[in-house]
């Protein structure tokens, strides 16, 4: 198990991981100095590629640290949110930049964002990068007064079947204010993405999705026998459950979220990680892998879900354990083949006495979660 471990007055958060076909993987995650969001620095990139036999895979990250010093100034750099468009062979990074020591609840309870949405990107699987594009204005445009704030991810984004790149996010959207100022209970979380249909170049935003209180998210399509494919959002709630979400239009709109009582929430949530994948060759069936916390009291033992049936909530089964002990944030990605064993991996927070002590890297095989 490859991680990055703490370092005196060095913490590292907020993992997100990509995988790059011909077995190229891109972890990254947050640079800071205390655990706290509001010492929050710039982002990390390790590179690194899957090695050993389809029965023992070995993860193998590279030991050299790439920082990515992307940022605007008097801002820290936040929330990873890599995607990989095949076409051009480039990787986007998406993530936030908020204003130096503002913090998210500052920002509810004024109503003044203080985040930027921006990217970066490389066309060399991430050897080099462009400079910073701030999308605020362009994207979000004048819903921006009614955001109180906003974060991507964190976590990978996706690629459709259409070509369509998506972005998973969230706003903490202002329904209400009195005085100008909003009101607290009317401030409400709610989950989106970002796309794009041009490998890239513009991005839009859908709508928020309404009906329940939706947090950190992540997305994944899932292939259909009897339907055209379908965008599937799994979202953190304060509801101690998760919330998942079906958009039929790639996510323009999404149907109002019911609540997943297989998929517990820790007291406070917690972020986690869902992926689709074909489990044989020659198979159009999507099914779903989801990684997160399994205890309902505290943020312990990284459990790893299967759902053979996606549009069934009640189909998860029981989590296999990848990880025993304090755990957090997680990033699931599928690394596969034509005609190659299927694996996965999994980047996440863990540690002895608490979850922010290391950010730790893992291969399984698909025959794991079966035994």
């Amino acid at each position: 198990m490859a991680s990055l471990p703490l370092s005196i007055g060095v913490i590292y958060r907020i993992p997100a991981l990509l995988y790059i076909p011909s077995d190229t993987l891109l972890a990254f995650a947050e640079k800071r100095f205390s655990a706290r969001d509001e010492d929050a620095e710039y982002l990390v990139l390790r590179r690194g590629r899957k090695t050993g036999t389809s029965h023992q895979p070995q993860p193998q990250l590279q030991s050299a640290v790439y920082t990515a010093r992307v940022m605007l100034p008097g801002h820290r750099t936040m929330n990873p949110c890599p995607v990989y468009e095949w076409k051009s062979q480039t990787v986007f990074l998406f993530f936030i930049c908020v204003r130096q020591h503002v913090s998210e609840q500052w920002q509810i309870w004024t109503g003044q964002n203080a985040a930027r949405l921006c990217y970066v990107w490389s066309g060399d699987a991430g050897q080099t990068w462009s400079s910073l594009t701030d999308l605020t204005e362009q994207v979000i445009g004048e819903d921006l007064k009614d955001w109180a704030t906003f974060a991507v991810g964190p976590g990978h984004g996706v690629q459709l079947r259409s070509g369509r790149l998506v972005i998973p996010a969230y706003a903490y959207h202002i329904t209400a204010r009195c005085c100008h100022l909003p009101l607290p209970w009317g401030t409400q979380p709610q989950s989106l993405v970002f796309y794009s249909d041009d490998g890239g170049q513009r991005w839009h935003k859908g709508e928020l999705i309404e009906g329940m209180k939706t947090v950190e998210c992540q997305v994944a399509e899932v292939a259909c026998q009897a339907c055209d494919p379908v965008l599937y959002c799994n979202a953190r709630t304060p509801y101690r459950c998760r919330a998942a979400a079906l958009s039929t239009d790639q996510g323009l709109t999404f149907k109002r979220p019911s609540s997943c009582k297989k998929l517990c929430e820790s007291p406070h949530g917690c972020q986690g990680s869902v992926v689709s994948f074909t489990p044989t060759t020659g198979t159009t069936m999507s099914w779903l892998l989801y990684s997160h916390p399994t205890s309902k009291r505290k943020r312990v033992n990284l459990g790893i879900y299967l759902n053979r049936s996606p549009l069934n909530e009640a189909k998860w089964e029981h989590p296999w354990f990848l990880y025993q002990g304090a755990c957090g944030y997680s990033d699931l990605a599928v690394c596969q083949e034509a005609s190659a064993p299927l694996l996965f991996g999994c980047l996440f927070e863990c540690g002895v006495n608490h979850a922010c002590e290391e950010i730790a890297f893992q291969l399984f095989c698909f025959e794991d979660l079966q035994s």
